[in-house]
């Protein structure tokens, strides 16, 4: 891999850092924390793998991401309907309004990022 190339990721990856740290002060969210809710807003119910498998990450990771929401109050867990041993997440009434104002908030991505995603 060339210098250049090099240089062109560390600077995708600099301007992932501060789009994370810019979404987690603006929503008081971690970035994998707002892709659990945004899960949420397009489905009701979810389990833990769903979830895991929806956001990229592991389902121990994933287990860490749905704990911290919960404890923030913007999903609670009912038992599923099928399998009572299994959890099914939501959204609170409090999840809603917050993924409501990120949806509608301009997210501000740097230039580069910009570029990538459109």
């Amino acid at each position: 891999m060339a210098e250049r190339e090099l240089c062109k990721l560390r600077e995708v990856y600099r301007a992932i850092g501060e789009f994370e740290l810019h979404f987690e002060q603006s929503y008081g969210l971690s970035f994998n924390e707002g892709l659990l809710l945004c899960s949420l807003s397009h489905e009701k119910y979810l389990t833990s793998g769903q979830l895991a498998e929806l956001m990229g990450l592991t389902h121990s990771n994933a287990s860490k991401v749905i704990r911290s929401v919960e404890k923030k109050n913007y999903i609670m867990r009912h038992s599923g309907e099928m399998d009572k041993r299994q959890m099914v997440f939501e959204l609170t009434v409090s999840g809603e309004e917050l993924i409501s104002r990120i949806k509608c908030a301009e997210l501000s991505l740097p230039k580069i990022l910009n570029d990538i995603v459109k």
